[in-house]
């Protein structure tokens, strides 16, 4: 792992109790324990990635040699990526926070209008972190409808703006790409004729950046998406509660479950499970167990497996800040038209955040969250958005939902740095985007 090395983190940087990352270094007693297990965190899963030999340094995701397959059906002798290694992944130094997302309300939606208020205020936002437009209240954006989102999100939002989160369920795809991804990536056409051809890379895959504007040069969004108000209220208060609520390690444990499927054309991304457990003092128990595990687990932190369908009743065992998603065709499809299980199902049942696809991405495990990378990334303080979207390598069909700024790894915020109640000021007028057509079936 790159962060096992001799300098200092930045959240730590005015504390006497800072200790030199280093392998083998020494440690005080005066050592805060949440730095103790980062400690082990770096200089555990560095020497474990050195352990596996050259196999360490191939690239995180591989496709089979034979093509991917779709992934709702895939021929029984498909490859499967490399066998389990721990990758590498860089040091962060600093997460998003509150002042750096910008809020998007659609109000021609009802949803948007209420859940755009809970969120300005449950984060503190300021009147120019908002706009507001007038969107189609419908799944699908014409590449056209889209461009006029883009230019007013590109001419209301400064520098300083470095993600997005937009306060609406609908839309959720521009064409056969995600909203998420054209509004990062630009709208492809291509994938279009051809959604299992491979898509346009992602910058922020891996990254150690907290300022995504200013590298890779766009910024990430994701959808405040729940089945109503109530439940996306529900998702929003569990992203703020998350917020430093697992970074002290004197605390029971959670759990990281990354679950066993037989369903063969799903089941790529177990090559890319972790190849050994976390150290017991980081307080996060790694689990590689069958599925049926999900409903005896308890405390769970993130859930990753695939499977067209999904056991959620009775919920599983959440913490505030919780990630779970599932490889299938159309796990973006919020609406559900293809008979899937949704990255909705995850939230209903109490997770923060999921990810999807909108159009059919055969198996390519680049597509979706990379397990370790999301985890790794998610554990050294990265906000759900940042872990998330750094996870996936072509995200252009990839939609990520959630509470963007849910970060349980993360210390708290100084006094200073806590967002302000937002002044009281007049609602902006709405960017008018165009008029709301008659709903339309995803593709």
């Amino acid at each position: 792992m790159q962060f096992c090395m001799a300098e200092r983190l930045t959240a730590y940087r005015d504390s006497e109790d800072m200790l030199p990352l280093a392998p083998g270094a020494p440690v005080a007693l005066r050592a805060p324990r949440a730095l103790m297990a980062a400690l082990l965190l770096a200089c555990a899963i560095s020497a474990q990635a050195q352990a596996a030999g050259p196999a360490s340094a191939a690239p995180l995701l591989e496709a089979s040699a034979s093509g991917p397959a779709p992934g709702a059906s895939a021929q029984p002798g498909a490859a499967l990526p490399r066998p389990r290694v721990w990758v590498s992944v860089p040091r962060l130094r600093s997460r998003l926070q509150a002042r750096d997302l910008g809020l998007v309300i659609n109000t021609a939606d009802p949803y948007s209008v209420a859940v755009g208020k809970h969120y300005v205020r449950a984060r503190g936002l300021r009147p120019q972190q908002v706009l507001r437009v007038r969107l189609p209240v419908a799944p699908v954006l014409s590449p056209e409808e889209f461009e006029t989102l883009r230019q007013a999100i590109e001419k209301h939002f400064g520098p300083q703006t470095q993600a997005l989160a937009l306060a609406w369920a609908a839309p959720y795809a521009v064409a056969c790409n995600s909203i998420t991804g054209a509004l990062a990536l630009g709208f492809d056409a291509g994938l279009c004729s051809n959604g299992c051809a491979a898509s346009r890379p992602s910058g922020y895959f891996n990254s150690a950046t907290t300022r995504p504007l200013t590298a890779p040069g766009w910024r990430p969004s994701m959808l405040l998406a729940a089945r109503n108000v109530e439940q996306a209220v529900a998702l929003i208060d569990r992203g703020v509660a998350s917020d430093g609520s697992l970074f002290m390690v004197d605390r029971e444990p959670v759990s990281a479950l990354m679950l066993i499927t037989d369903d063969r054309a799903r089941a790529v991304r177990m090559a890319l499970y972790p190849p050994t457990a976390l150290p017991p003092a980081l307080g996060v128990e790694l689990r590689v167990e069958p599925t049926a595990t999900l409903r005896s687990a308890r405390r769970v932190l993130t859930v990753t497996t695939g499977s067209e369908k999904l056991e959620l009743q009775p919920p599983p065992d959440w913490v505030p800040g919780a990630l779970a998603d599932h490889l299938t065709s159309f796990g973006g499809d919020l609406q559900g038209l293809h008979g899937q299980a949704t990255a909705l199902d995850w939230i209903s049942s109490g997770a923060t955040a999921s990810h999807g696809a909108v159009s059919e991405p055969c198996n390519h495990p680049q597509k979706f969250p990379h397990p370790q990378v999301l985890l790794l990334h998610y554990l050294q303080g990265a906000t759900a958005i940042e872990a998330y979207w750094k996870s996936v390598a072509w995200p252009q069909q990839s939609l990520f939902i959630g509470e963007p700024l849910a970060a349980p790894f993360s210390p708290p915020l100084s006094p200073s740095s806590r967002p302000s109640p937002p002044a009281s000021a007049a609602p902006a007028p709405a960017a008018p985007v165009s008029a709301a057509p008659a709903a339309e079936k995803a593709p």
